[in-house]
């Protein structure tokens, strides 16, 4: 039996980047049938047509469903699908495709081959190349690392902002429900909670072009992610770690 892999999709009023993204993700899944493969539209409050499209790309792509929430939240879009799916292998990306999807083979590999149970693009490993990317947004990544590992002096895992991810089914079912962020802060939460919770992390290099059209406001984001790493560094992860969750 072939091995499943669902991919989210996390949108924001994305009327135009929509149908190009799913028209090239498609083509490009369809190229590699070693895996059984679902695309999720994650739409977390939406008021442009991006709901409207999504719900016509579903009548045309027979593997892709959509997720709504009416509150934004990247990190709400993602709990939401990747609570609700069986999947194997569940992963997400940024839809302005700004990862090169030749990565996505491996990102996969990694966990369902190599016994690794979280998988992660990233942009500073060495073999990566970064197209564009602006001297603000460059120095802000780098400075945010290098903070993660100030809190947190034994991590091992370079980049915890590269939209894109991938989690086995153990990991997800353990570490979802223990996230408290519903925002950008999600992946360096789900990350820390990961490492430390003995979960294995893979970094793989990637080919990442920057999006000049990039909405995220990066001091809210900066504020809301120094609020985290503090959460997080000070009894954040423990009581984390140690909640019971009974299944649904």
């Amino acid at each position: 039996m072939l091995a499943t892999v669902e991919i989210v999709i996390p949108v924001l009023n994305e009327e135009s980047a929509l149908p190009f993204c799913v028209a090239e993700l498609f083509a490009f899944i369809e190229q590699h049938s070693e895996w059984k493969w679902a695309v999720v539209i994650a739409d977390n409050g939406s008021v442009d047509r991006t709901t409207e499209i999504a719900a016509e790309l579903s009548e045309t792509y027979n593997d892709l469903s959509i997720s709504r929430l009416e509150e934004r939240g990247r990190g709400r879009a993602l709990k939401k699908a990747w609570s609700e799916s069986d999947a194997d292998v569940r992963l997400y990306m940024d839809v302005d495709l700004s990862t090169d999807l030749e990565a996505l083979p491996e990102l996969v590999s990694c966990i369902i081959n190599q016994g690794y149970e979280v998988a992660i693009g990233s942009r500073l490993s060495k073999g990566s190349q970064v197209v564009n990317r602006s001297f603000k947004r460059e120095v802000t990544s780098r400075a945010y690392n290098i903070l993660i590992h100030l809190f947190f002096p034994f991590t091992k895992f370079k980049d915890a902002q590269c939209g894109f991810k991938a989690i086995s089914r153990k990991a997800a079912d353990f570490l979802v429900p223990r996230i408290k962020d519903e925002g950008w802060f999600f992946d360096t939460e789900l990350l820390l909670l990961a490492e430390k919770g003995g979960f294995q992390i893979k970094d793989i290099p990637v080919e990442w072009v920057d999006d000049p059209d990039s909405r995220v406001n990066i001091a809210k984001t900066a504020r809301d992610d120094l609020l985290g790493l503090w959460r997080l560094r000070f009894g954040g992860i423990a009581r984390a770690l140690s909640a019971t969750f009974t299944p649904d």
